[in-house]
């Protein structure tokens, strides 16, 4: 059984492809775009899916698309009769709304034989497909599971219960209440306006206080029934509607809170305007009472199912701090959170959905990693870089075929204070770069903060850089000692370890670790093993191998990355370009 899995047509669309129930391929739009986030149609996503595959779209049974334009029909409906006045945005809805529906006809335009394309495409509810996305891969016979974002087919929050292959919806919440809507009017007030930005205030938070949590209760609180509500006053969302652009591009959201919450929390700060300590407030607020309301759903979730593992998805899920204290504020004691919890890993869920809704007692599939994308071969990148040998004339450039040689050489430089540029192998899928497109740098380093941020990377300096750590060793480095490959959570780092540790130490004695095992990523742990032979130290800086633009997809652009930023090290696979000193 063939399944192309698809997002689409909203922001971070992206395609997978599973066979038999094994994962092929997995990859966001934006890589081969090079836009943050494209929303649209994953044309070139399906197109390397099929490709990684040796197959055809004349081959593929199910198209499982993570959206559903039919749910709700009835909420729909009472809704737009209740509420007209909001009808002006009515227009751009049904736009996209034909559009996921057209997704045949782009599926077909793609295909030379169009009388030959016989694929069934089904269609799954936006959050059935977060929660698939979650428990179906993670391994666990059973969980609680728990998907929580902005909105999707018109529901912001579904709690459920996944075992024996199969979830079971238990509650719902709808449109106009979200807990990402929420957090993202916050977002919008403290001028982090692109999509995308809230991970921004997550780094700000621990910059200030939560001064103004007990003023966000009366906007966003918990139910008796377990659920939450929003004081609606605060927003338009639900009134005038918001500005959405959805189709073909970046994707654009205008502002959701109203008058009301710019008066109570603002005034609103330009992107321009100096951060100052009403700002750092606001974001640690914010963070603070979303951290409450997650846990007041995550409790009560857990009494229902009486679990102690938990699933989690959603936009909501990428919030790496409230994850790392999920143990701590709540029973649960297993957690699985996959590296496209947001949006993108709608196609992921969609797929495993339609899977195991076809073939029950189906073999399960275990996502450990998360290289599910384009990789090139030594013989390719060669042919490459010679494409670029005038411009890299004064560069030293050697070819290293023992891994080991390579490692220990690479970890050297790290070690010497060296910024390097990592590519390898398959490409991360979802937001994190994770070894195999990564900037690496040394963790020991204080001023490398400072130094990544003025010559390659550009952004604010409030924000952390994160740690890749042997998963054998996180215990003696972090006061949680559990592995997380996918970059997932947020944990204290242990406090005798923070002074050797200034690079990845957030204000707060947070690191927000990946951990790193020979199995799953083994030329990686090759390289932090060596680094740790010559320091003591196993663990090293990771970065996205980016400069404000998508993490790099082809080794033409880490080529291009490299050569306009001040990186000092370039390792593209065996191959190894040098600046010279």
């Amino acid at each position: 059984m063939i399944i192309l899995g698809i997002s689409a047509y909203h922001g971070d669309c992206s395609a997978c492809l599973v066979k038999n129930g094994i994962l092929i391929a997995a990859v966001e739009e934006e890589r081969f775009t090079r836009v943050k986030h494209w929303a649209g149609f994953p044309e070139q996503s399906i197109r390397y899916c099929l490709e990684a595959a040796g197959l055809s779209l004349k081959d593929v049974d199910y198209v499982a698309v993570g959206r559903n334009t039919q749910s709700h029909l009835l909420r729909k409906a009472a809704y737009t009769l209740t509420h007209w006045r909001s009808l002006g945005r009515l227009a751009m809805r049904l736009r996209r709304k034909h559009a996921v529906e057209g997704i045949l006809q782009r599926l077909i335009s793609m295909c030379d034989g169009a009388d030959e394309l016989k694929t069934r495409i089904i269609y799954v509810e936006h959050h059935m497909a977060h929660l698939a996305s979650a428990c179906m891969v993670s391994g666990f016979e059973e969980s609680a599971v728990l998907s929580i974002d902005g909105f999707g087919d018109f529901v912001s929050c579904m709690l459920g219960h996944y075992e024996n292959g199969a979830i079971r919806t238990l509650q719902t919440v709808h449109f106009p209440h979200s807990v990402g809507l929420f957090y993202t009017a916050v977002t919008q007030l403290l001028g982090f306006t692109k999509y995308g930005d809230e991970f921004k205030v997550m780094g700000l938070a621990p910059y200030g206080a939560p001064v103004y949590k007990k003023r966000f209760e009366d906007v966003l609180w918990s139910t008796r029934n377990g659920l939450f509500g929003l004081d609606l006053s605060y927003f338009i969302h639900h009134s005038k509607g918001v500005d959405l652009t959805w189709l073909d591009g970046e994707p654009r959201m205008g502002p959701v809170y109203s008058e009301k919450f710019g008066e109570a929390f603002g005034p609103v700060r330009s992107g321009a305007a100096p951060l100052d300590d009403h700002h750092r407030n606001l974001a640690a607020s914010v963070q603070a009472h979303t951290e409450d309301v997650i846990f007041a759903l995550l409790n009560h979730l857990q009494k229902v199912t009486s679990s102690r593992r938990i699933c989690l998805a959603g936009g909501v899920a990428m919030n790496s701090v409230a994850n790392g204290k999920v143990f701590a504020r709540t029973p649960f004691r297993e957690m699985y959170v996959q590296p496209a919890a947001g949006d993108a890993g709608t196609s992921l869920g969609a797929a495993y959905f339609v899977y195991h809704s076809m073939l029950h007692n189906a073999p399960r599939f275990v996502m450990r990693s998360s290289y599910w994308g384009p990789e090139y071969s030594d013989e390719q990148l060669a042919g490459i870089l010679q494409e670029y040998a005038d411009r890299m004339a004064s560069f030293a450039v050697e070819y290293v075929a023992d891994a080991d040689v390579l490692c220990r050489s690479t970890a050297r430089h790290i070690a010497e204070g060296k910024v390097v540029g990592w590519f390898q192998g398959r490409m991360e899928w979802g937001a994190r770069a994770l070894g195999n497109r990564s900037i690496l740098a040394d963790p020991r380093n204080p001023h490398m903060k400072d130094i990544l941020n003025a010559r390659i990377k550009r952004r604010e300096p409030f924000r952390p850089f994160a740690p890749s750590i042997l998963e054998s060793r996180v215990g003696e480095y972090f006061e949680m000692d559990c592995p997380d490959p996918f970059m997932t959570r947020v944990f204290p780092i242990r406090s005798e370890k923070r002074a050797l540790l200034p690079a990845i130490t957030h204000v707060d004695g947070t690191g927000r670790l990946q951990t790193v095992s020979e199995d799953v990523n083994p030329i990686y742990h090759k390289l932090i093993c060596a680094f740790d032979a010559l320091t003591g130290v196993p663990i090293v800086l990771n970065t996205s191998f980016n400069e404000n633009e998508p993490i790099v997809c082809r080794p033409e652009e880490a080529i291009e990355c490299f050569l306009r930023t001040k990186m000092d090290m370039l390792v593209l696979g065996r191959h190894v370009i040098r600046r010279s000193s």
